[in-house]
């Protein structure tokens, strides 16, 4: 069993794989946000020009969307190949590819130059993204579960999730100092394509360090026993022996999913359309709103090693469910103060069940299929929740003229949420090694 009191050798060891982990997930969500941040921007006129400014938008989100589409299946590819040679190698290949169809996304030719060739060379880069990024979640937060201790789990499996706001954060601020420096129609010429070619920089850090880092010992030990008995086809095992967890997994992802995409792409449309304020108003918000989301998710995480991962993951979903009718009050205020305040609670809240996440998930599966299981699970829902997100924000706003529409989309999101986390079990403290039961530990006090 792992050891709850790791040594000096064993903590420099969980160290070095969470800042790996951590600057990996980081790099990978910088290219997954950045094409998020370009849709509600720029893409609208560059790859959709003939369209109005709307519905322009909506398709840019469409292609936006069909990133995610791709996750699912890079979830189900990465996973098998995880669980059957290790987390390690997957992550590797997932950086290469993510940072790969990023740069080339800033080489592409505009609707102008080359037309409708344009945004189809778009798409297949955002499939390829897609696919990559499915298989880069469940292997960086698992290389972390499976590394640290049982104990604190919560708090070093919470690292990798704080890619998602750095990633977020290190996309936003480039674009808002390109947005600062340069005119509108610089940036629309050649501006926007910058942060899509620093990837390349930011993908050779991250190679490097995650290199270093040595392969799950958990998954090692699965692995020598898997040797002595003949093992299915991890997805098959999956939902023959994990369909309900991965229904769960697919349930509890479904508030955070929307209510992050919401806070972070969506404003960034209602900012500077109903509301004709400039895109600085919205960027700003999400900088602010994502430095605090990144420390607060290790918070959360780490509270959810000492009270349990279903409490803290139920606060957020209810609260979320709340704060997203007074999140749109807030915005109508067309203060940008106002406006950065309510996005940086909302992230706040959304780090309450995005903290616990990774922990609570991993421990739903046995080692021999936890790469897959987590995956597919969390990708699935990618679709139905992530990918759908910005575009039925926009439809609803275009169809009904006003946000309690969204705000009820997203009160749903969360009811189902708090359904599917109600019927898990409590996993906090239990042990990741297949012989040991999972779930059953006692919450650490």
């Amino acid at each position: 069993m792992a050891s709850n009191r790791p040594g000096n050798s064993r903590g420099g060891s969980i160290a070095r794989v969470v800042g790996a982990s951590l600057i990996g997930t980081t790099v990978e969500w910088y290219d997954f946000f950045l094409y998020g941040s370009a849709a509600a921007l720029v893409f609208n006129q560059l790859f959709f020009p003939e369209a109005d400014p709307l519905t322009g938008t909506l398709l840019a989100f469409t292609t936006y969307a069909i990133g995610f589409l791709a996750r699912p299946l890079g979830g189900l590819v990465f996973g098998h190949f995880g669980d059957r040679v290790g987390r390690k190698k997957l992550l590797v290949v997932s950086l290469l590819m993510m940072g790969g169809a990023t740069c080339a996304m800033g080489l592409l030719p505009t609707y102008a130059a080359v037309g409708a060739l344009a945004p189809i060379l778009l798409t297949l880069l955002r499939l390829v993204q897609g696919f990559a990024l499915g298989g880069e979640w469940g292997g960086a937060v698992l290389i972390v579960s499976e590394h640290g201790d049982d104990r604190r789990r919560g708090l070093w499996a919470s690292w990798p999730q704080c890619g998602a706001p750095g990633g977020n954060l290190l996309a936003t601020a480039v674009l808002a100092v390109l947005a600062a420096t340069q005119s509108d129609e610089q940036f629309l010429a050649w501006g926007w394509r910058v942060p899509f070619l620093l990837s390349g920089v930011l993908v050779v850090i991250g190679l490097w360090i995650r290199i270093a880092v040595s392969e799950s010992p958990v998954f090692l030990d699965a692995q020598r026993k898997a040797e002595q008995r003949s093992e299915h086809v991890p997805v098959v095992a999956v939902f023959r022996d994990h369909w309900r967890e991965v229904l769960i997994t697919i349930g509890a992802r479904m508030a955070e999913n929307v209510s992050y995409y919401v806070l972070t792409a969506f404003i960034l449309v209602y900012v500077t359309g109903p509301l004709e304020l400039p895109k600085s108003v919205g960027l700003n918000a999400v900088l602010i709103g994502s430095a605090l989301h990144f420390l607060a998710i290790p918070l959360w995480g780490a509270l959810s090693d000492r009270v349990g991962r279903k409490p803290v993951y139920l606060f957020g979903a209810v609260a979320m469910a709340v704060w997203g009718f007074a999140f749109f009050a807030l915005l109508d205020s067309r203060s940008p103060w106002v406006i950065t305040l309510a996005t940086t609670v909302g992230l706040l809240l959304h780090g309450a069940m995005y903290g616990p996440q990774a922990a609570f998930f991993a421990e739903q599966f046995s080692t021999r299929v936890r790469y897959t299981g987590l995956s597919v699970g969390g990708q699935l829902s990618s679709i139905a929740a992530g990918a759908l997100a910005p575009i039925i924000a926009v439809a609803l706003l275009q169809a009904f003229g006003n946000t309690v529409a969204v705000s009820a989309y997203l009160l749903a999101m969360c009811g189902l949420t708090v359904v599917a986390v109600l019927v898990a079990r409590e996993t906090a403290g239990s042990s990741l090694h297949d012989d040991a039961p999972r779930g059953q530990a006692a919450v650490p006090r």
